[in-house]
């Protein structure tokens, strides 16, 4: 089966400022999952699923990277996988614990599929439409695996928000670290990837919820919209400038573009 080849990488190129939006989307992802269920939990499921089915959509219709889309693919897939985290809890009385095993479960089964049909799993090895998909379906169980992490060290172990978040502050520098003694550099990425949701979940929840639950008591709805604000100025600011464009592979792009055709 034939699959579309684009032309270069069609996710952004890793940088600080790429987990500075990471970690936004988680924080965005967490409280407007949760005020969006305090309005209405019909409302919620339709937003979620309608906004995370047309934007992976437009993402996934496109041959190039463009950061609007992909951030906006990564948003919905945020406030998506807070919502396929929480229903088995909330629907089964599952505790976050186990879901966390489930989805951690998942989440390798679908790198090795993904190894083994493709033979990477590097995010810059994201020049096919196959690949692609591998590579959506792996965001998606890391937020669902991040966001039942997190609310397990809160609730279920009794962490509370401000303990994980120094946790997964210090874990989320573990694989840098271990990069540096010779850690693959995709493993150290999927590593920081997927503990990117319980940071950013975690600190959004202590800003958000009331001080009786361990918060800070802003409100879901207001941390919502300050992040919201960020993310937007953001990628307006990667949008305007370029910087997260992958240049090694725009120039080797470009320069297997111009070599001459030996063939006669």
């Amino acid at each position: 089966m034939r699959t579309r080849v684009f032309s270069a990488p069609k996710v952004p190129a890793v940088f600080l400022l790429f987990w500075v939006v990471k970690l936004l989307t988680t924080g965005i992802g967490e409280t407007g999952s949760d005020f969006l269920g305090t309005v209405s939990i019909p409302l919620a499921a339709v937003i979620g699923v309608g906004f995370f089915s047309v934007a992976l959509y437009l993402q996934l219709k496109s041959d190039t990277y463009h950061p609007v889309r992909y951030w906006a693919a990564v948003l919905s897939v945020a406030v998506f996988g807070t919502m396929i985290a929480d229903g088995p809890h909330v629907a089964l009385g599952t505790p976050y614990w186990f879901d966390s095993i489930v989805y951690f479960v998942l989440l390798c089964g679908l790198l090795i599929w993904w190894r083994r049909s493709e033979g990477t799993i590097s995010v810059h090895s994201i020049t096919t439409a196959r690949r692609e998909r591998f590579y959506w379906g792996v965001v998606l169980m890391t937020f669902g695996l991040g966001t039942a992490v997190g609310d397990a060290t809160a609730i279920d172990f009794g962490l509370g928000f401000t303990w994980s978040i120094l946790l997964f502050a210090v874990l989320i520098v573990v694989p840098l670290g271990l990069r540096k003694l010779g850690l693959n550099v995709t493993v150290a990425f999927w590593a920081s990837y997927v503990l990117t949701r319980p940071l950013g979940a975690s600190v959004a929840d202590w800003l958000g919820k009331g001080t009786h639950d361990g918060g800070v008591g802003w409100g879901t709805g207001p941390v919502t919209a300050i992040g919201l604000l960020l993310f937007v100025a953001l990628v307006a600011y990667l949008t305007m400038t370029h910087s997260d464009v992958d240049h090694a592979a725009v120039h080797a792009r470009d320069s297997a573009a111009h070599e001459p055709d030996l063939v006669p």
